[in-house]
């Protein structure tokens, strides 16, 4: 039997129902926000990367016009750092010191772009003005920039105190069981590269408004966030050193966020203390310059990998070896990522054995942190990048090598090497179709047509697993409001995903409730006491179930009050279109006179939690075909295929908007993203006249398409969906060009990211 999908329940293809307000220019963003005397800060920062500060002389800012307040490191001895909130052992079970960010730089600036004085105006640019007439003695030394050569011994040090620029060394797996399977290999493959580092570039820059309640005793910030509570958290005990409820943090509406909006930085702190310090409220706008320089990055590996393999091409061992750059400091998740990313190793393959180590290294440059995927994109990067290098010197096709080392449904549930609990699965059949969908089959025509256009083509793939919504929980409040709406209290964050959609979805469902009557807040620590935030997918798959308990809890109560007024069983009550009726009957009452019918609020509200104890695993296949122009370099992506398998779909379009717009992340890296610092440590690509974002007109209409298997360990079968498009398509893409490059020239590496520039060299080099 066919059960139909609900008209706004889940899986019903629901337009977002917040695109009105955003497309006609009714958002509110932080910085569209000006409290009633509201002063404006700017941050002088540095524009060396290593540097002693011998003196500060802020006396001639002070006096500037419209100046209230220039604050240094030295004015900031009641503020604690920035601490890193993830320590992990390290391959010898010591915890590796760390190094935090002061609020102010005191005595050193580490990186371009460190903070070293705080001035606050009437308005930005007077602020501006004046952060020109502060005279910095920069006693300026040697810097280390690049991650390749962090460790040299002729490589200044960062923190000379540790006596190296390693920040840690992490070990995963079993190194001598490993070494016991290459040597008895039949076959090692063994490749080398740069995983580059990234810039954000959210929509939206950041800001923040600080104020100070003197009549509550409290502060209150306003900022674009990924979550108010680990924001309320982190600076009330790290910094501030104050309770809990002394600190109200809110969150607007937000142009994007991708991980890095997760963080607390230094201008939060800074904007809250200058406005208790003056009784005004202080805001702080970042311009792009400013988040170039500033707001932490992504990605930046070094990486050598190994596979060894049977006669068969069946896979026996992988070996890694990582150089991570964390940046200057370590930043509030930085020593996880790539530990989070390795725990994904294997992917979807059947290795039995495996030893990976990662060493951090602390260069003088901005922290570097989660970015959409956080790890995950590296390590699937990685894997699927060296099972094509096995394919080409087995000279086996590369869906052969996957198909013979998947994990077979059969095995599952599977524990791999690294300890991950894959619940279910079924990798070739998501391949298969993806094929089917690509043209697999009949590439050879289309290979033929672009040789006797004078260009060369290839296609590649990638199939890969992640880790999402991770064991924990995101409890939901719902609400019958006067007016017969429904209130749903979440604290996650939408950064532009379309929670407001997809939760009143599940609430909509159950209550009978059309979805403008349906209203989802997020993003106020004073609705609710605790809220995980959004991160890894988790926002859906924890957040959603929780909706969806908490709705149905919700419904049962009103079901009860309604049974109570219409004299009638509350298992006769159905509630359709806002209204509680008995089944078969024109008998009914609105949610509005439930309300009122309501003896106490208790009866009007409900939580609903769900508890997950294990990450759910989404997975997929993407298939990229691409022609090179030899005489230019120019690489174009003619198709791109995907077919994922996330559990169990919420809402189509909103999902196939989050896989689209990760496919085109992903492929930014590996077209033209590239954060570059000179040897000196100054950033060399701060602007978008350097640093190249993805445009709409380098890609294709996608094929998207679902081959879902419902996830066990989450309550709805839902696995998450939200950085796969970034985690399949980096590899998919340089697949892709490297199957071109090698057909026509014999070129099996490339380095991210692929530009024209640089692939016209590397057909130049081949060909003499």
């Amino acid at each position: 039997m066919t059960i139909a999908t609900p008209k706004f329940g889940m899986g019903a293809s629901v337009l977002r129902v917040e695109d009105k307000s955003f497309i006609t220019g009714g958002g509110r963003y932080t910085d569209d926000i000006a409290p009633e005397g509201v002063l404006h800060g700017y941050v002088l920062r540095s524009p060396v990367a290593n540097a002693r500060i011998a003196n500060i002389d802020t006396e001639a800012a002070k006096s500037a016009p419209g100046v209230h307040l220039v604050l240094t490191g030295a004015d900031l001895a009641n503020l604690g750092d920035l601490k890193t909130e993830v320590t992990l052992a390290q391959s010898d079970s010591s915890e590796a010191p760390t190094r935090d960010i002061p609020i102010l730089c005191r005595d050193r600036v580490h990186y371009v772009g460190d903070a070293v004085a705080f001035i606050v105006a009437y308005s930005r640019e007077l602020a501006h003005d004046a952060a020109d007439l502060i005279e910095v003695n920069y006693e300026d030394e040697p810097a280390a920039a690049a991650t390749a050569s962090a460790l040299d011994p002729e490589t200044p040090l960062v923190w000379p105190d540790l006596g190296s620029n390693r920040a840690f060394q992490y070990q995963i797996g079993d190194a001598e069981q490993a070494t016991v399977a290459f040597l008895e290999a039949d076959q090692v493959v063994s490749i080398e590269f740069f995983n580059n580092r990234l810039v954000c570039n959210y929509m939206e820059p950041r800001a923040a408004i600080g104020e100070w309640k003197a009549d509550e005793d409290r502060f209150v910030l306003t900022t674009g966030s990924q979550g108010v509570h680990s924001m309320q958290k982190i600076l009330t005990k790290q910094v501030f050193g104050i309770a809990k409820d002394k600190l109200r943090v809110i969150t607007p509406d937000v142009g994007g966020g991708f991980g890095p909006k997760s963080f607390v930085y230094r201008e939060y702190a800074l904007v809250l203390e200058a406005a208790r310090r003056l009784g005004q409220p202080v805001k702080w706008t970042g311009d792009r310059t400013e988040h170039f320089l500033t707001d932490a990055q992504g990605r930046d590996n070094v990486v050598k990998a190994e596979m060894a393999l049977n006669a068969e091409g069946r896979f026996l061992a992988l070996r890694v070896r990582m150089l991570a750059n964390m940046g200057a400091y370590n930043s509030q998740y930085g020593p996880f990522i790539p530990y989070i990313g390795a725990s994904m190793s294997t992917g979807v393959y059947d290795i039995p054995d495996l030893d990976v180590s990662i060493t951090g290294v602390y260069t003088n440059t901005c922290p570097v942190d989660a970015y959409r995927g956080a790890g995950r994109p590296e390590a699937a990067f990685l894997l699927e990048k060296l099972v094509d290098a096995c394919a080409r010197k087995l000279g086996m096709p590369p869906d052969e090598i996957r198909r013979r080392n998947f994990i077979p449904p059969d095995q599952f549930p599977y524990r791999t090497a690294t300890g991950r609990l894959y619940d279910v699965g079924e990798f070739d059949g998501h391949m298969t179709l993806a094929m089917e969908r690509a043209g697999w089959e009949s590439f050879d025509e289309r290979l033929e047509a672009s040789r006797n256009a004078g260009k060369v083509r290839g296609i590649g793939m990638a199939t890969y697993v992640e880790a999402c919504a991770f064991a924990g929980s995101e409890p939901a409040h719902a609400k019958l409001n006067e007016d017969g709406t429904v209130t749903l209290f979440i604290g996650t964050q939408s950064n532009g995903q379309g929670h407001a959609t997809a939760y009143a979805q599940f609430v909509s469902e159950k209550l009978g409730l059309d979805l403008s009557q349906i209203n989802v807040h997020q993003g106020d620590t004073d609705e609710l006491a605790s809220g995980g935030g959004t991160g890894g997918s988790r926002s859906i798959p924890l957040g959603g179930v929780s909706a969806s308990r908490a709705s149905e809890a919700l419904g049962e109560k009103l079901k009860r009050i309604a049974a109570d007024e219409l004299e009638a069983s509350a298992a006769d009550i159905e509630l359709v279109d806002g209204e509680a009726r008995i089944v078969g009957t024109d008998r009914a009452m609105d949610f509005a006179a439930i309300a009122r019918a309501a003896k106490n609020a208790e009866d009007l509200s409900a939580v609903g939690e769900f508890v997950q104890e294990e990450a759910t695993y989404p997975n997929g296949t993407h298939i990229c075909e691409v022609e090179i122009d030899p005489a230019t370099g120019a690489t174009s992506i003619e198709r791109y295929t995907i077919v994922d398998d996330f559990g169990a779909t919420v809402n189509p379009i909103l999902l196939a908007g989050q896989v689209h717009g990760g496919v085109v992340q992903g492929a930014g890296q590996a077209l033209s993203e590239d954060t570059v610092y000179g040897e000196d440590g100054q950033l060399l690509t701060a602007s978008f006249m350097d640093y190249a974002m993805p445009r709409a007109d380098l890609f294709p209409f996608f094929h998207f398409e679902t081959r879902n298997v419902p996830s066990t360990t989450n309550a709805l079968g839902i696995k998450g969906a939200g950085e796969a498009g970034t985690i399949g398509s980096t590899p998919a893409v340089m697949n892709a060009i490297t199957d071109a490059l090698y057909r026509s020239y014999g070129i099996d590496h490339i380095e991210m990211p692929a530009t024209p520039a640089r692939v016209w060299n590397a057909i130049r080099t081949a060909t003499g």
